[in-house]
């Protein structure tokens, strides 16, 4: 990646987990640059949800640093890194199912009413068959439409970063093909993405530069197309994660 383009997030050897004295990650490092979209891939247990988590305020760090745009906010809150322009989409339970489409999108946009209209329309421009639902409850959704809402809602505050936790988990291979693309679209648009994926082919045909997890820690990093042909990363990650998707 060019130094010509800023640094949005910095991880420096952070430690977090979900048990006092009991790391997930241990030491694991991540840069995010302006206009990149990054993907981490990892067997399961390897630390990729937990990094998202800590990323947005959810857990603790418990040692090292995380710098968005320079500033440290490692101990800032979920709300605040909203304000601040960062955006997060839970792999469960990302929509409010007794909610309309509209209304999911209104509480995307709760901390800056006043951009509602606008968010809204770009959310219906990108996402055509939602803006076709906005009246009707998000629960009744097929599970491609909620995901697209999840992804829309995180949009409505027009974020600097978007944070995907398996964006395509649970999903037919159709709609999680419709997943990447909407992503990839998302990032053209301008927002910068960090995607944890099982679907770790898929993820690393469409990312910029991808990271591969392994017991919380870095066990490579190179470009999406490096990784997709690295010998060891297939025999070891892509192998196996390839069958499961």
């Amino acid at each position: 990646m060019s130094d010509a383009r800023d640094l949005l997030i910095h991880v420096d050897s952070i430690r977090a987990g979900y048990v006092p004295g009991v790391d997930i990650l241990n030491g694991c490092s991540l840069e995010l640059y302006d206009g990149e979209l990054i993907g981490i891939i990892g067997p399961n247990g390897a630390g990729k949800s937990t990094l998202l988590k800590a990323l947005f305020g959810l857990l603790d760090v418990r040692e090292g640093q995380v710098l968005y745009k320079g500033d440290d906010i490692s101990d800032a809150s979920a709300h605040e890194l909203v304000d601040r322009g960062i955006g997060y989409v839970p792999q469960r339970d990302n929509v409010f199912p007794a909610l309309t489409v509209e209304e999911n999108l209104e509480m995307g946009a709760f901390l800056r009413p006043k951009t509602f209209k606008k968010g809204l329309e770009l959310v219906c421009d990108m996402f055509p068959r939602l803006a076709e639902r906005l009246g009707q409850r998000a629960g009744s959704l097929s599970g491609g439409e909620r995901q697209m809402l999840a992804m829309s809602r995180a949009l409505m505050m027009d974020p600097t970063v978007i944070l995907l936790d398996e964006p395509s988990a649970g999903l037919s291979p159709v709609l999680q093909d419709q997943v990447f693309i909407r992503t990839r679209e998302i990032n053209r648009a301008g927002v910068s993405v960090v995607m944890v994926e099982q679907n770790a082919r898929r993820c690393l045909q469409i990312c910029d530069r991808g990271y591969v997890l392994d017991q919380g820690t870095n066990a490579y990093s190179a470009s999406g197309r490096d990784l997709l042909h690295d010998p060891k990363v297939i025999e070891l990650y892509l192998g196996t994660l390839a069958k499961a998707n």
